[in-house]
C-alpha cells in the first residue's frame, strides 16, 4: 500500500471515529470492505485537488447501495445526481439507465428534501437522456420542480462539468453519485476533480 493510500485509511478510521461510526474491527487493523459508504466523501484529507489524492480516495471508497452518511448529515443541501445512459433509437431508457433511476428513487424517497440533478444529452428521436430520466421519476412520484435537467453533456467528464456549473449555480453543499458499478468510480473521481474540493462527492451503486 502505498503512503498516500495508507494516509487515507488512517484519515477515514479517525473520521469514522469522529462521526460515532463503526468499521467492525479495530482501528489499528482497518479493512477496505469495513468502510462505511461515503465517509471518505467527508474527510477533509479527501477534499483536495490532487488527482493522486482523488484517486486513492476514491479507490478507497467502499461503494455500495447504502445511502452515504452525507445524506443523513445534511439531506437539504446535498444533491442527488443521476448519471445517464444512452436510449434506444426511439428514446426509450435501456436497462441499465433503468437500474439508476430506481436507486435513485429509493434515494429520493427517503431524502424528500434533497434535490435530484439528472445528466446526459445524447438526444434519440428527440429526447435527451436528462429528459427521459426526468419524465421516468415524474411518473413515479417526484416532484417535477424537484428535477434538474442537466441535458448538454455526452460523457462522464462533461457530466461532471456540467453538473457542477449545476452545483455551483444552486449553492450545493455535496452531491451523491447514482450509477452501475463499472461505471461509479471513474464517475466519482471526474466529479471530485470537477468540484475542485468546494463540495464533497459520495456515490450509491444501483443495484
Amino acid at each position: 500500500m502505498s503512503g498516500v493510500r495508507r494516509t487515507v485509511l488512517a484519515a477515514t478510521v479517525a473520521a469514522t471515529a469522529t462521526l460515532g461510526l463503526s468499521t467492525g474491527q479495530a482501528a489499528a487493523t482497518p479493512s477496505v470492505d469495513t468502510i462505511v459508504n461515503g465517509i471518505l466523501s467527508v474527510t477533509p484529507l479527501c477534499q483536495g485537488t490532487i488527482d493522486e489524492l482523488i484517486i486513492a480516495c476514491t479507490e478507497l471508497e467502499n461503494l455500495t447501495p447504502r445511502f452515504p452518511v452525507m445524506l443523513d448529515m445534511n439531506p437539504i443541501g446535498t444533491h442527488l445526481v443521476v448519471l445517464g445512459a444512452g436510449l434506444t433509437e426511439d428514446g426509450k431508457i435501456r436497462p441499465v439507465l433503468a437500474q439508476r433511476l430506481e436507486a435513485a428513487l429509493r434515494a429520493a424517497e427517503r431524502y424528500p428534501e434533497s434535490p435530484v440533478v439528472v445528466t446526459g444529452g445524447v438526444p434519440r428521436n428527440g429526447i435527451t437522456e436528462a429528459g427521459a430520466m426526468k419524465e421516468w421519476l415524474v411518473s413515479r412520484g417526484v416532484p417535477p420542480e424537484r428535477i434538474i435537467e442537466e441535458s448538454e453533456s455526452t460523457s462522464t467528464v462533461e457530466n461532471a462539468r456540467f453538473t457542477n456549473d449545476v452545483l455551483l449555480e444552486r449553492r450545493a453543499t455535496g452531491a451523491v453519485l447514482v450509477t452501475n458499478r463499472d461505471h461509479l468510480e471513474r464517475a466519482m473521481i471526474n466529479f471530485r476533480q470537477a468540484v475542485d474540493a468546494r463540495i464533497p462527492v459520495a456515490g450509491i451503486v444501483a443495484a
